[in-house]
């Protein structure tokens, strides 16, 4: 509501502010006016080129039309033509037909006219010998004169009136038949022109067809070409990577395995380590055991260690070296117990000492020393050699990795 207000504020300062610069507002109305004037005339020459193009278009879409209209029926001319063609194909078979068989006739009827001139003549002759002996045999039997002349005559004259009938009705059907196949075949021949040319675009469309068709298996072996490279170059690139994929995997392979190598050289670090650090409290705390024998009065005691990587157990009955990284030891025990080949064996019913070592001793290294109490807490406190008798205590187990030194209190 406040943003509104304060907008409504502003339009009205806006506003008194326009209506104070009315002289300005005056001067700007005519240069509009003249713009408006302008666009209504741009707006007019417009619209009349509107109308203009719209009758345009109107008869242009006339024009259109019939010229539909012509297509069709020059369609149907067309098919009309090809029909007629194909009747005319017809009727000129038909009609060369008729004329072989005219000609045939022509031939048969010249021989026939041939063989009835022949057999004119021949009947003339005889009609001649028969005349003339018919004239000997009237000479000799009445002598009577006859007209026989004309009598030949006559009948010469009708043989020949046949013969010129026959001859012109003969001439005047074959002449009209002519004409009528010559109609024809001139009526034909502009068919066959026209088929000619019908034949000759054809062949021309024909072989644009063709051309294109050339041009278009042109493309295609292109086409064809470029997907088999492509192929190729996909199969490349896929077995490169199926190589490098091959590579990633045995380096990956590799490193899990130097991954693992240095966990287990880690392992082992952290457990020499851990072996360190029990050996060196082990050392402390038997300093700190020996300074309190020292202040309670006990004379000196000479402890020789010979261990590269032993260890060290105070157990209740018996110390045990790992035998697999002890090659000599230190043993202390709650009990006596004594080092017999890299490991301890406890008492059995008092204390038992190695060759050397009196009661009361232990085997440390090389060397016989006084068994000391176990440093690390017991269940009755801690584990001393006292009376031949051994108590239980809990065990400790250390690896050395110092050399062999000897050490004097």
């Amino acid at each position: 509501v406040r943003f509104l207000e304060q907008q409504n504020k502003l339009l009205e300062t806006k506003w008194s502010f326009l209506q104070e610069q009315k002289g300005t507002r005056s001067n700007l109305e005519p240069l509009f006016e003249n713009y408006i004037t302008n666009l209504r005339h741009q707006l007019d020459v417009v619209s009349s080129d509107r109308a203009r193009l719209e009758a345009e278009r109107n008869n242009m879409q006339d024009v259109l039309e019939g010229f539909k209209k012509k297509y069709e029926e020059e369609v149907v001319l067309r098919a009309n033509a090809e029909n007629e063609f194909v009747a005319l194909k017809k009727d000129v078979d038909s009609a060369f037909l008729n004329k072989s068989d005219m000609e045939a006739n022509v031939d048969s009827l010249t021989q026939e006219i041939d063989f009835l001139k022949t057999l004119y003549m021949a009947e003339i002759q005889l009609l001649q010998s028969h005349i003339s002996e018919t004239s000997v045999i009237v000479k000799m039997d009445n002598s009577r004169d006859l007209n026989v002349d004309g009598i030949i005559a006559d009948i010469k004259a009708q043989y020949e009136e046949i013969a010129r009938r026959s001859r012109a009705d003969a001439e005047s059907w074959y002449q009209t038949k002519y004409e009528e196949m010559r109609v024809t075949a001139g009526q034909h021949c502009d068919n066959l022109r026209s088929t000619r040319d019908e034949i000759n675009e054809l062949n021309r469309l024909i072989q644009r067809l063709n051309a294109e068709i050339e041009h278009t298996k042109a493309q295609r072996a292109k086409l064809e070409a470029a997907v088999a490279q492509a192929e190729q170059q996909g199969e490349a690139a896929l077995n490169d990577a199926k190589s490098k994929l091959a590579d990633l995997e045995g380096a990956l392979q590799q490193a899990k395995q130097d991954m693992a190598r240095q966990l287990r050289e880690y392992q082992e670090l952290m457990n020499v380590k851990l072996a360190l650090d029990i050996e060196i409290a082990t050392y402390r705390r038997l300093l700190e055991g020996e300074e309190i024998r020292i202040c309670e009065g006990v004379g000196p005691v000479d402890i020789s260690v010979s261990s590269s990587r032993g260890g060290v157990v105070c157990g209740p009955d018996a110390l045990v070296t790992s035998s697999g990284l002890s090659r000599g030891g230190v043993a202390f025990s709650g009990g006596s117990s004594i080092r017999t080949s890299g490991f301890c064996s406890s008492s059995v019913g008092g204390s038992r000492v190695s060759a050397g070592c009196g009661g009361g001793s232990v085997l440390v290294g090389e060397a016989c020393a006084p068994s000391v109490p176990c440093p690390l807490p017991t269940e009755g406190g801690f584990s001393s050699c006292s009376g031949g008798r051994s108590s239980r205590g809990a065990s400790v187990r250390f690896v050395s990795t110092t050399t062999s030194h000897r050490t004097k209190y």
